[in-house]
């Protein structure tokens, strides 16, 4: 990355998202060492222009914000790095510097229809998911509705780990079923949307 240090007179803002949930947790500073020292460490280091020094965030409450992504925005000289915090960002103990709670892991189905595309795009023979996709749209079909009938039996029970992974394989597999029919969620969301009053 070429990252402009000297726009900022040898500083750049860092926004640090959560990989997650994408929420905005906090915003920070670097120099080019705390780039240096993110980067090769795989902890977020910020450079503290009240103490002026290198602070890791965590380096005293163990919530460090672990690197996921680092990226340069177009005019190179501020850093959006998208983490895994290990507890509260703030360090007045909130989950954000902005006090709202950092909960909400919906975007996680994004990502793991990606990672069903990737299998449908590059399957292998391990592959559960390349599986059902090699055996045809039937197949998933019927795999949907086996998965709907069994959480229809769990929400009968009280046993709420059994219904949740039920809940778990019925996603997944409604995902695969997507995919197998070339339909984005998002096109769904949307029919959703439209509904809405």
């Amino acid at each position: 990355m070429n990252i402009d240090f000297q726009k900022g007179n040898g500083l750049v803002p860092v926004i640090i998202q959560d990989a997650t949930t994408r929420n905005v947790l906090m915003l920070g500073y670097m120099n080019e060492e705390a780039y240096t020292k993110t980067k090769a460490e795989g902890k977020v280091t910020f450079f503290s222009r009240t103490k002026n020094r290198l602070w890791t965030k965590g380096e005293t409450t163990g919530n460090f914000l672990n690197v996921v992504d680092i990226k340069l925005d177009c005019d190179q000289d501020t850093l959006l790095i998208k983490v895994t915090p290990d507890g509260p960002t703030c360090h007045k103990g909130d989950d954000t510097c902005w006090a709202e709670v950092n909960n909400g892991r919906t975007f996680f189905i994004e990502k793991l229809a990606s990672v069903i595309k990737d299998r449908k795009n590059n399957p292998t023979d391990a592959s559960y998911t390349a599986s059902l996709f090699r055996k045809g749209i039937n197949k998933v079909a019927q795999k949907v509705g086996e998965e709907a009938v069994e959480i229809v039996i769990e929400a009968k029970d009280n046993n709420d780990d059994l219904f949740k992974g039920e809940a778990a394989d019925l996603l997944y597999h409604y995902l695969i079923l997507l995919e197998a029919k070339n339909i984005p969620l998002d096109d769904v969301i949307k029919v959703l949307e439209s509904r809405q009053k």
